[in-house]
């Protein structure tokens, strides 16, 4: 997802001099590329994220496109009050178009431990008004997101996985940014609503699932701001059950918090479930699907889950 980006942003450099490209000591090899290409569109402000967003926000006052790229906790938590003040609050008066890229979403740094794990970042970013949060499945959704971060000029949060992901096959043409989601599959009585990793662990789950005859939908929500509520409802009204997967804290406010005012808000009657961590983090030491399995997460623990849900709906 990084290099994608990068990419993509590198090959626009070229046709539009106000992008701007800032890294907080955080490299790439694509992004040496960038680097030598346009150095004097390109600043390392060293280990210092809150400076990161101070200087992304000078830039954009003077009507630059800006990409602001570091480490997914530091960058957000790090600098939390700099993307109150100088991004979110200043949005409300000013243009300020920030696109803030956090790598290492969720568990990405899985051995690294919770210093490094990110798992708040759903919540935390998704209360700031007028903030875009984008937390992108696979490559597709990246490329087809880079377009409107130049063009919709406000304060944005890129979520994205640290370790590469496949790109997830999407039965229709192209990606409607406007909408917010795409629903990649469609079933009966249980529908799986995720972000990120989680959707492709879903789809590994309705595969599972579908041996037993039994089809859930799945719906991947690559922005959880702004999103198409209207829509969203009527892809999620032909459910009893929604099971919210998200690599972040349950109760956090994030995808699952989303999901569940949506539901409440329009009066919907539709159970929702939040899967993702509970009140504590991570301290030991393992790859992502062993730290899943500790904390409930396991694929066993969602289908069963799942099972009980679905036949519960039948009866």
């Amino acid at each position: 997802m990084r290099d994608t980006l990068i990419e993509q942003i590198y090959q626009r450099m070229f046709g539009n001099e106000e992008i701007v490209f800032l890294s907080a000591d955080f490299g790439s090899p694509v992004l040496d590329k960038l680097r030598s290409a346009f150095d004097g569109r390109f600043i390392n402000v060293g280990i210092a994220e809150q400076n990161l967003i101070n200087i992304a926000a000078g830039f954009a006052l003077e009507g630059f496109t800006v990409y602001a790229y570091g480490i997914a906790p530091f960058v957000t938590m790090r600098a939390y009050e700099q993307i109150k003040i100088n991004l979110s609050l200043l949005s409300h008066t000013r243009e300020v178009n920030v696109n803030l890229i956090g790598v290492g979403a969720g568990l990405s740094y899985d051995f690294t431990g919770p210093t490094h794990h990110c798992l708040e970042d759903l919540g935390i970013m998704r209360l700031f008004p007028n903030l875009v949060l984008f937390s992108p499945s696979d490559s597709a959704t990246i490329d087809a997101f880079v377009d409107y971060s130049i063009a919709i000029r406000k304060p944005k949060y890129l979520r994205l996985e640290g370790k590469p992901l496949p790109d997830i096959r999407y039965p229709y043409s192209g990606i409607d940014m406007s909408k917010g989601f795409r629903e990649i599959s469609s079933g009966s009585n249980v529908c799986l609503v995720c972000t990120g990793y989680m959707t492709h662990k879903a789809m590994r789950i309705a595969e599972d699932l579908k041996k037993k005859n039994i089809d859930v939908g799945i719906v991947d929500v690559f922005l959880l701001k702004p999103i198409n509520e209207t829509l969203l409802c009527e892809v999620l009204s032909k459910y009893c059950s929604i099971f919210c997967m998200e690599e972040g804290f349950a109760k956090g406010g994030g995808l699952g918090g989303l999901i569940s005012d949506v539901v409440q808000d329009h009066a919907m009657g539709v159970a929702v479930r939040k899967l993702g961590f509970g009140d504590r983090y991570c301290f030991e030491i393992g790859e992502r699907e062993f730290l899943h399995d500790l904390n409930g997460l396991s694929f066993a623990d969602i289908i069963g889950s799942i099972e009980n849900a679905y036949h519960g709906a039948e009866r």
